[in-house]
């Protein structure tokens, strides 16, 4: 690591133009190539796989994206009236000869199911528009136009309420500036300007992010033309970027401001951050990494490339971190130190280093009362993990969007019309063998319709080879209700077996309700084989670090605990509804069900970040003194401070990802601004140190047979080695000090 940050300073201009060409060749690449990302959340030989193959193999090139336009009349009005129907056809004439529409197939055709897109009450009416391709390909400027031709004031006259739904038209919904990413930068640039008072000092670490997640950015854009990446992985990524970049860096420079303070030069107080606190940042962003990957054991397309992208994006900010950081240091020479700070220094030379004012009285009052605070925390986090029991995986759909956006409007008006099953109908898709099949499909209508739960359903539709017939089956309740999954479950385990008896038709069903019960269904049967791995590696890679048993232990039950109690805040926001409507993020509905596994990820390698910072510290003070108590209470009030910032700094950027108009990266936002603040304010700052005070010495235990069989691999700095026995022998181990002032030699 030493050399590595020798070489970057010596040359920093050419570290410096390396990172910004790489930003700016990835920039150019993905701009030129486009976007190609895929939200196919299928699963290979589920049900609603198996009947979306049947459809793309019957009916070749089925279905670009279809949307919805709706629109209500004025109270007393009906939408056959010729006024409005002399308005909405010319805006349906209109849409049909946009770009990239397909068809659209509206309620005044001749066609007998014309009819049935105008409500019994005659209000409200709605119209299909197919795009000729899926919504992850239509450029958001073709479903703007068809949006602009809906909704114009020619047509909108006299009361009339005009509406678009669908993926496509959700495009147009999405914020186009990075609002989000502004916010978070300048408030995390705010706390570390107040944390610094040094300007230079302050941007440097947003400078390191910046370029560092503007390149993951457009590197998983390219990424996508390779393998199949979610549509929100950039945005994930950058939310993560932002605030662990900003964070490695944070500690950092905080090590190379402490280093100038003791009077080294710029270049060694810069190598020894590096090679010291740079050690800490590799080895917590591989942690990260690792929880990251764990998803990959999953073996599921859609959830490999938002893992891969999100690792992409935490290795090139430990790169930058470790290579560009030091040679913008070297750039800004002392000025990381504020114009008082190297007065002072110049005036009285180094002084001593001590830590002190409160967070050495916390450090002490921790000390003191470990059961008490042990307990409160405890109890604390329990309350915020109860929600999570009531954890419910489902589809959440544009009616939890926000009120005033068109799409929920649509939706909604749909709902109210034509009854909540037809924002989300069903598909029956049946693969058929000769004329008996044919006969029995119809059989099988007739079942379908009388079936409890079931409010239509529409007439067989065959392929031109007669072998695939589709029926679509609208439920009487909505795609996110518990009700449509029980219906599902009926038709697959009842109904259609039933149908199916003597005859030698494949039947399946599909559809957005059936499609995400089947994917969490696969994710809720390999959850404990993920968390497990998870687990295991992070244990690993702290029993490596540490030499003990107790602190990868209790690192694992901090982190179910961060884990579970985030997740019960975001059941209590998004699925419980408690200020969702006030905070912009639509109505309460359930959760999706990749969140948990990619949340799980995320949350287990920004936990571990806080217990490597923390603990190394008072892994370096047990190994100079062999004092638990000591080495608990120096090493939570040397670094509780700078850990605060950078939880501040991550809660702020997390948090600012809420306005990002995007429900899934909201989720993200909130639940992981919710495990930061409460891993560094409960768990590191409270819980861990008073765990660690009750168990003194038995927190570096390790038998020594397996002291023997590890390999060695170390966080603390290179010369920092135990003293003769190992300090958990020695009798005065848990000697203790009086709390007060901290003085600190290194």
């Amino acid at each position: 690591m030493a050399a590595i940050a020798r070489w970057c300073m010596r040359h920093r201009l050419l570290a410096v133009l390396i990172w910004l060409l790489a930003l700016g060749g990835t920039a150019a690449a993905a701009t030129t190539a486009g976007s190609a990302f895929s939200n196919d959340y299928q699963v290979p030989g589920t049900e609603s796989g198996k009947a979306d193959d049947l459809l793309r193999e019957g009916f070749h090139g089925y279905g670009g994206d279809t949307d919805t336009v709706v629109w209500r009349a004025p109270a007393h009005q009906s939408v056959r009236t010729p006024a409005v129907q002399e308005r909405m056809a010319r805006a349906l004439d209109a849409i049909g000869r946009l770009p990239g529409v397909g068809s659209v197939a509206g309620p005044y055709g001749p066609a007998p199911e014309s009819a049935a897109q105008i409500s019994r009450d005659g209000r409200t009416a709605y119209a299909v528009v197919t795009f000729d391709r899926q919504a992850d390909s239509v450029p958001r400027a073709q479903a703007k136009a068809v949006v602009d031709a809906a909704k114009n004031p020619a047509t909108e006259t006299d009361g009339l309420q005009v509406e678009l739904g669908g993926r496509a038209i959700g495009l147009t919904e999405a914020p186009t500036a990075h609002v989000a990413e502004v916010i978070g930068v300048a408030v995390a640039a705010l706390v570390l300007f107040l944390a610094f008072g040094s300007l230079a000092a302050s941007l440097l670490p947003i400078a390191t992010a910046l370029v560092s997640v503007g390149t993951a950015y457009f590197g998983i854009t390219l990424l996508g033309h390779a393998m199949a990446v979610a549509d929100f992985a950039p945005m994930l990524g950058t939310l993560i970027g932002l605030g662990v970049g900003i964070d490695y860096a944070l500690f950092i420079v905080t090590r190379h401001r402490k280093g100038l303070a003791r009077g080294l030069p710029v270049e060694e107080a810069a190598e020894n951050a590096v090679a010291t606190t740079g050690r800490a940042v590799v080895f917590a962003g591989a942690t990260v990494c690792i929880a990251l990957l764990g998803m990959l054991v999953l073996r599921l397309n859609f959830l490999n490339g938002v893992a891969i992208a999100a690792s992409v994006t935490v290795v090139l900010t430990v790169a930058a971190s470790v290579t560009l950081l030091p040679a913008l240091l070297a750039v800004i020479g002392p000025r990381a130190l504020s114009r008082r700070e190297r007065r002072r220094l110049a005036a009285e030379g180094p002084q001593p280093e001590r830590t002190t004012g409160f967070a050495v009285r916390w450090s002490a009052f921790v000390e003191r009362h470990p059961t008490l605070l042990g307990a409160l925390a405890t109890v604390v986090m329990l309350v915020l993990a109860l929600p999570t029991l009531s954890l419910h995986l489902g589809t959440s759909d544009q009616g939890n969007n926000p009120a005033a956006s068109t799409t929920r409007q649509a939706y909604d008006l749909l709902a109210e019309g034509f009854g909540p099953g037809t924002n989300g109908p069903l598909t029956v898709v049946a693969r058929l063998d000769g004329a008996g099949d044919r006969l029995a499909v119809d059989h099988l209508a007739q079942a379908l319709r009388t079936t409890k739960g079931v409010a239509s359903t529409g007439p067989a539709v065959f392929n031109r080879s007669g072998d695939t017939a589709v029926l679509t089956v609208v439920p009487d309740s909505a795609p996110q209700s518990r009700a449509t999954s029980d219906l599902v479950d009926t038709l697959r385990q009842d109904v259609i077996p039933r149908a199916g008896r003597g005859n030698s038709m494949e039947v399946h069903v599909g559809g957005v309700t059936a499609g995400y019960d089947d994917f969490a269904e696969v994710i809720i049967g390999k959850l404990p084989l993920f968390v497990g791995v998870v687990i295991a590696l992070g244990c690993l890679l702290l029993l490596l670090a540490f030499r003990s048993i107790g602190i990868p232990v209790k690192a694992a039950a901090m982190n179910v605990a961060a884990v579970a109690s985030s997740f019960g805040v975001v059941v209590a926001i998004f699925q419980w509804g408690w200020g969702s409507e006030p905070l912009g993020l639509g109505s309460a509905g359930p959760i999706e069900p990749f969140l948990p596994v990619i949340m799980v990820s995320v949350l287990f390698g920004l936990s571990m970040d806080y217990q490597v910072f923390l603990v190394s510290r008072m892994y370096e003070e047990w190994l100079e003194t062999g004092d638990n108590r000591r080495a608990v209470r120096v090493g939570l009030a040397e670094t509780s401070r700078v850990i605060n910032s950078a939880a501040v700094i991550m809660i702020s950027v997390f948090l600012a990802f809420v306005l990002s108009g995007d429900r899934i990266i909201a989720m993200f936002g909130i639940a992981l601004a919710a495990a930061v603040a409460l891993d560094a304010f409960v768990l590191r700052t409270l819980l861990v140190p008073a765990l660690m005070h009750l168990l003194g010495g038995a927190n570096w235990w390790l038998p020594a047979w397996l002291e023997r069989r590890l390999p060695k691999i170390s966080i603390e700095p290179p010369d920092r080695r135990p003293h003769g026995t190992l300090p958990a022998q020695r009798p005065s181990a848990d000697t203790a000090e009086p709390a007060g002032t901290v003085s600190v030699s290194r």
